[in-house]
């Protein structure tokens, strides 16, 4: 999954704007994926204008589409392989919960490639998914993963999920952070899983390109 053209070496940038929010840009294209509309959560909301807007699952907190600018198209929970403005995604069907989506729905975990880095954004994962789903992740560059419990997988099953899918990069999303009234489990109490050698405090943005992924695998922290 890839552009259609050719990778110019823009480095792409990927911006956190807070809980599961992130912007992913290049020379080309920027895609939005889960936008809230802050004041409903207690936070600021994201200040950002799009191409593309991805939406994992059609809740308050990561379907306000309404709040990105531009002239974006907007994609809720797709599945399977598609095309929107030149950009390759496949959806990857999950569940919000443990009992096959009946508790909170499902989710869709969003996979793409922009710049020669395969990125993933995992939504609102509530459980580990089946092999099918597993063997399309094994290794990715970067990974968006939800890590504050609470509606969300619960710290052991993030552990052994991680331990599966070996991902580069992992940033970690979906967290108590300030001001933030959803009822989540903070952000240190996943990193107590990471070797605090691993963790790079990136602040609320980063470039990056494919010769910037070390050997070593990473926890990237954005603030926001």
């Amino acid at each position: 999954m890839a552009y259609i053209g050719v990778a110019d070496g823009v480095p792409m940038r990927i911006v956190r704007h807070g809980h599961s929010c992130f912007e992913f840009a290049d020379s080309r294209l920027t895609v939005v994926i889960d936008p809230h509309d802050g004041k409903s959560i207690g936070i600021k909301p994201p200040v950002a204008s799009a191409d593309v807007v991805l939406m994992t699952h059609g809740h308050y907190d990561h379907n306000a589409s309404r709040v990105i600018r531009g002239d974006h198209e907007d994609v809720m929970a797709r599945n399977g392989k598609f095309e929107v403005k030149g950009l390759e995604v496949e959806g990857l069907p999950t569940f919000h919960d443990h009992s096959n989506g009946e508790e909170r729905g499902p989710n869709t975990m969003y996979v793409f490639e922009m710049d020669d880095l395969r990125i993933c954004h995992c939504g609102d994962l509530g459980c580990i998914p089946g092999e099918e789903i597993l063997s399309k992740i094994r290794g990715i560059d970067i990974l968006m993963l939800p890590v504050g419990e609470v509606f969300t997988m619960p710290l052991p099953e993030v552990r052994e999920f991680l331990e599966t899918v070996n991902p580069h990069i992992i940033v970690p999303m979906h967290y108590r952070e300030g001001g933030l009234s959803i009822p989540l489990t903070p952000l240190d109490d996943f990193l107590e899983m990471i070797p605090e050698e691993a963790v790079d405090y990136v602040g609320e943005e980063i470039d990056v390109m494919p010769e910037d992924l070390t050997d070593m695998k990473e926890c990237w922290v954005f603030s926001s």
